[in-house]
């Protein structure tokens, strides 16, 4: 059996998990709702504050979706406990984030300021401090949909491996190389 697939999913207090009929899983939390539709063949219990995913044979197939399903439920039921948050710092001269509602303005060097919207179920966040690099933060209930924006935002202008330059995750580790001072010696 998969190891991550056989573990219970423990539900914290203020958290209720529904399963309807067509095999819809419904997280109800103090942060939000969310729901995903799983696949038929798989069973889900819920006990004494606890999930659990069973699945009914051995095949590959049932196999691979088993921990799958298992771990979606698990990031929905800590995504309406406590959400999921990606901070990230923008490195670079006269780089700048503003943030205003659900709209993200960026300065990245271009020509032209870069805009963009985000979905309704995440919040942005923008701060800047002296001496600093300008900080966004996204926030949100979904673990999938955060991590997807986070990356559209990076991908505006990714690290560059010169002088590092760009769009990064903060803690993210950049290599760094040489230039063409280096290969001269």
């Amino acid at each position: 059996m998969s190891r991550i697939g056989k573990a219970p999913v423990k539900l914290p207090a203020g958290v209720t998990v529904t399963v309807d009929k067509s095999n819809v899983v419904t997280v109800k939390g103090s942060k939000g709702q969310l729901s995903q539709q799983v696949d038929p063949d798989l069973g889900i219990t819920i006990e004494d504050g606890t999930v659990t995913v069973t699945r009914p044979t051995e095949q590959k197939r049932h196999r691979a979706m088993h921990g799958l399903y298992r771990t979606l439920i698990n990031n929905m039921v800590t995504g309406v406990s406590q959400g999921f948050k990606k901070e990230m710092e923008i490195i670079g001269v006269g780089y700048k984030a503003e943030a205003n509602g659900q709209v993200l303005e960026l300065s990245l060097g271009y020509s032209h300021p870069v805009i963009v919207v985000l979905p309704k179920e995440i919040s942005v966040s923008a701060e800047t401090q002296k001496g600093r690099a300008p900080k966004v933060t996204l926030e949100s209930v979904d673990k999938q949909l955060v991590g997807h924006f986070a990356a559209k935002v990076r991908s505006l202008r990714a690290p560059e491996p010169y002088k590092g330059k760009g769009i990064r995750y903060v803690g993210e580790d950049v290599r760094r190389k040489a230039g063409k001072a280096a290969a001269k010696k």
